[in-house]
């Protein structure tokens, strides 16, 4: 496929609706999964002959399994509450991009097939046969939705149009259609452990690799063990932090916090990923079988503790289902929160005064952060409401003398997707990556040129990996975006350091 010709929208001087552009983003879609991809995820390879009595049935079983599903498709008053929340449809002016009417994608043939008035006067309630156009259409648009579920923060019925796009995705899949990327990497993880394919050769390489380079910078043997049995956490993290900057640099700093902090880790090369695609494409057993592979893990080596890296969509599965998924987690210390984010297991020892924090180390810096979508709207950090917001803010302001937030609609609940969530992070889809960065975009503009911010942290690799990709078509530097982690590690007062015989200012932020 040729490379895709697209204009960068402009930031704008104040958020206004953009004008409706029919059909503008008509004409994207992501690479269809071969049967490479769609089998080893119990998929049939290819569109099979019957495809839609397949997709009805499939609708009618999710529709019985999930209650929800069904309230969300039959309560919509098309009050247009959601209509310009979606970063999606503020970046492309299409009309199917409002959340309303990607529902309505789904919601017409919901009707048609599954409702009396549908079935005997479909045009007065505005239901549609399923064709294979239809299908396209669901292909599309249902691809260019992050399940960032801000619209729902705004639906005065709470609908959830993530449900929806999920279910959309998972009928597709049925039938043949599925998506390349996420299909994809699911299929790594049940062959190698992790998204990226990384064998433990590999990774093992990778973190000796990490070992050296720590104690070449700080003079301390920093280790980043894996495999070891009777360790007290085990960590299960994005695989992205392995190789790539800025999330490697976050690796570097929870090494360096378990270490300062005296508890014994671990990572595992039967689950070194903890993110996980079966949420993304709707499936639960898959998301099952992906998470299965933790628990298998813990209970392997012996560990206490389970602690989850950074990644959004990663601690969304785990604070959300992890306990109905693989629980009960009774061989575990009962004595820790299970899942526990690697956030709160810093900010508790940071509190307890385990482990210290120069702010002037980060004093080049002036940082800014961006709540995660899956983080911030659909869990908990910490034992208080709102924990998610409060703890990393203050890990940042431990690390960094100078931060600032974004305008206040803009982040916390109210925060703007990435552009790169949901399964949409490949460059098949830049252009809708692009656009939908926007709001996100003039926000950060907004603070790099009112107080100076010169980098934004995050706490989600989805969101750090698109980010470097996007902050440059906005004339902005991709060096911008950093783990909350890599703040931490230049903060750190590690024993034995040069910077341990520096003057500290750490000693009244525990």
């Amino acid at each position: 496929m040729a490379a895709t010709q697209f204009q960068t929208p402009r930031i704008r001087e104040y958020p206004t609706i953009p004008v409706l552009v029919r059909g503008a983003m008509a004409h994207s879609q992501p690479f269809v999964a071969k049967p490479d991809h769609q089998e080893p995820l119990g998929f049939p390879g290819e569109l099979v002959d019957n495809w839609k009595e397949v997709a009805l049935k499939r609708m009618g079983e999710l529709l019985g399994k999930y209650r929800s599903l069904q309230v969300f498709l039959d309560i919509c008053v098309k009050c247009g509450s959601c209509t310009d929340k979606c970063h999606y449809f503020q970046g492309t002016a299409d009309p199917k991009n409002m959340p309303v009417a990607r529902q309505d994608l789904l919601r017409k043939v919901y009707r048609r097939y599954f409702t009396l008035a549908g079935k005997y006067f479909p045009k007065l309630v505005g239901a549609v046969d399923l064709t294979e156009e239809v299908l396209w259409d669901w292909y599309k648009y249902y691809h260019q939705c992050s399940q960032c579920r801000r619209c729902s923060v705004y639906c005065p019925y709470g609908i959830d149009t993530a449900e929806i796009t999920m279910a959309g995705r998972e009928i597709l899949a049925s039938v043949g259609i599925g998506q390349k990327y996420s299909n994809e990497i699911i299929g790594k993880v049940y062959k190698i452990g992790n998204n990226l394919g990384l064998p433990r050769p590999a990774l093992l390489d990778t973190l000796e690799g990490l070992e050296e380079e720590v104690e070449e910078e700080t003079g301390v043997k920093v280790r980043f063990p894996l495999d070891v049995k009777g360790a007290e956490v085990l960590l299960v993290t994005p695989s992205a932090d392995f190789f790539a900057e800025p999330h490697v640099d976050g690796l570097i700093g929870y090494g360096k916090v378990f270490h300062q902090a005296g508890i014994s880790w671990t990572l595992s090369s039967h689950a070194s990923e903890a993110g996980n695609f079966g949420l993304f494409i709707g499936n639960y057993e898959n998301m099952q079988k992906v998470a299965m592979r933790v628990r298998e893990a813990a209970l392997d080596l012996g560990v206490k503790r389970i602690v989850v890296g950074e990644c959004g969509h990663a601690w969304r599965v785990a604070y959300s289902f992890w306990n109905t998924l693989i629980g009960p987690f009774d061989f575990l210390d009962p004595a820790y929160p299970v899942p526990q984010h690697i956030c709160e297991f810093t900010h508790d020892l940071l509190l307890k005064g385990m482990i210290k924090l120069d702010p002037s180390e980060n004093d080049d810096k002036v940082v800014t952060f961006h709540d995660s979508c899956n983080v911030a709207r659909a869990s908990r950090m910490g034992d208080m409401p709102g924990g998610q917001f409060v703890i990393p803010r203050e890990l940042i302001k431990a690390s960094c003398n100078h931060f600032v937030d974004m305008a206040p609609e803009t982040i916390n609940d109210q925060t703007f997707c990435c552009g790169g969530g949901g399964g949409v992070l490949t460059d098949d889809l830049i252009e809708i990556r692009v656009k939908g960065a926007l709001p996100r975009m003039e926000a950060l503009k907004q603070v790099v040129e009112q107080d100076g911010v010169t980098h934004m942290a995050a706490i989600c690799a989805i969101c750090k990996s698109q980010f470097t990709k996007v902050l440059p078509y906005f004339d902005l530097g991709m060096d911008m975006i950093v783990s909350v982690h890599q703040l931490i590690s230049e903060a750190i007062v590690l024993e034995g350091s040069e910077q341990e015989e520096a003057p500290s200012t750490s000693d009244t932020q525990s």
